[in-house]
């Protein structure tokens, strides 16, 4: 299975800014959660359970893991759903990355992993954890391009539904980090409604600054 990198020049240098950034955090961290830019274990696994909620009941189904890191969603699902049959794919921005996920999980029946920025495969379901929280210094309208190019490619590959998560805004009064990007949920809530036709829930209220879309296909 192949992929590919090519984008624009708008978006071919985010793609390698992010890129950078998280290579050094595999790099300085190995396959931990630091090593993706989480603060740890627990809350790392409690944004997979939001994003697993638009999987269906199915016993077997395909999933596409964007931005998978290291294959962290694996582990977790190893032991929360480890009798689903679920054919996997990891993608990633990072070879590095890429290379610590195949160490791990390269001997896992139906797995592939693969360096690039959307899948080529379609598969029932789609999700990405964290994709679009750390936007480093890139502008504000050229991170939003990238996040509609995204979230317009996670529809194409997805069957039935995909699942994305955001930072939302911070409290009046509180400093926000000018690299991290926050949204209101209706933004990108509207944007799935009215351009994938798509219903989407909106997940809050589980601890964290933070909410989780699930886009369901007609």
């Amino acid at each position: 299975m192949t992929g590919s990198l090519q984008a624009g020049d708008h978006l071919a240098q985010l793609y390698r800014d992010v890129e950078h950034y998280y290579s050094g955090k595999i790099k300085a961290h190995g396959a931990t959660p630091l090593g993706v830019a989480w603060p740890c274990q627990p809350t790392q696994e409690l944004r997979f359970v939001q994003l697993l909620r638009v999987c269906g009941p199915e016993a077997s189904f395909s999933l596409n893991d964007l931005g998978c890191g290291y294959g962290a969603l694996l582990a977790f699902l190893a032991k929360r759903h480890r009798r689903k049959k679920i054919d996997y794919l990891g993608l990633d921005l990072s070879a590095q990355m890429i290379d610590e996920a195949r160490r791990m999980w390269g001997k896992r029946s139906q797995t592939e992993f693969l360096v690039a920025n959307a899948s080529p495969r379609v598969a029932d379901y789609s999700l990405a954890s964290g994709i679009f929280n750390v936007k480093l210094n890139q502008g504000e309208a050229l991170w939003t391009h990238f996040v509609e190019t995204t979230l317009t490619a996670m529809r194409a590959a997805s069957r039935k539904g995909f699942a994305v998560n955001f930072l939302a805004p911070l409290a009046p009064g509180e400093t926000a980090q000018t690299e991290l990007y926050r949204t209101p949920p209706d933004v990108w809530q509207s944007y799935c409604e009215k351009n994938f036709h798509a219903q989407v829930e909106v997940l809050q209220g589980y601890g964290m600054r933070e909410f989780t879309l699930l886009v369901r296909l007609a």
